[in-house]
């Protein structure tokens, strides 16, 4: 089979898992999108929907972020690790917001991605979750799921985003993105993987491999 043919046959697959695959971030607008993304690297989406609402009651908007001591926001977002990285790139990222966009977060990648803390991924969520444009955000699950279906190589995140981006319908990246995020973390996990309880791989007679970890280090942010 193609890759074409195998990537047709995962997606219809996905569809049928998760037909309203929907943003597991608990967020309002773009701004707490963003912030709640930023937290979550190295962190579980669980753990940054727990921390969230506390520091979206003392602050959800750029200016009542950027008007936060460090300390407190650091407080706030202790639980989801990276602390001190993490609350000085949102003060200063919302200090940016206010001064140089008026407190709105703006829908272009080269402007995304030159925010403190705002990596290509990142950036890509929002342009996907909140804008609508087209991307395909490509993190850890995502990045090892291609290459142990046979979609990438593995060699590299952008080199893995492009080559999914050539297999997949443009208006289905959106939805595709989460699609494969879920199913790799209900049915092809890293490690303690089953072909029994693995549907994509069973069908494509996939053995579970471990993409060297050493390739993960650009799917983070």
């Amino acid at each position: 089979m193609t890759r074409q043919g195998k990537a047709s046959a995962i997606q219809a697959i996905l569809k049928q898992l998760y037909p309203d695959a929907q943003v597991p971030l608990t967020h309002r607008d773009p701004f707490t999108l963003l912030v709640a993304v930023i937290l979550s690297a190295q962190c579980t989406d669980v753990k940054v929907n727990k921390v969230t609402p506390a520091l979206f009651r003392v602050a959800d908007t750029p200016a009542a972020l950027a008007a936060l001591p460090r300390t407190r926001i650091e407080t706030l977002i202790h639980p989801c690790g990276l602390a001190p990285t993490k609350s000085g790139h949102l003060k200063e990222l919302s200090r940016i917001l206010c001064e140089k966009y008026a407190g709105r977060v703006p829908d272009t990648f080269a402007e995304l991605e030159a925010l403190p803390g705002v990596g290509h991924k990142t950036a890509s969520v929002l342009m996907a979750q909140a804008f609508g444009k087209p991307a395909f955000p490509v993190d850890t699950h995502i990045h090892r799921l291609a290459w142990r279906w046979g979609l990438s190589d593995g060699t590299r995140v952008e080199k893995t985003e492009a080559d999914l981006k050539r297999v997949f319908p443009e208006a289905e990246w959106h939805a595709l993105h989460l699609q494969i995020i879920f199913y790799g973390r209900e049915y092809c996990p890293a490690r303690g993987h089953s072909l029994e309880h693995c549907r994509i791989c069973r069908q494509f007679g996939i053995k579970a491999r471990l993409i060297p970890s050493s390739s993960f280090v650009k799917a983070q942010r």
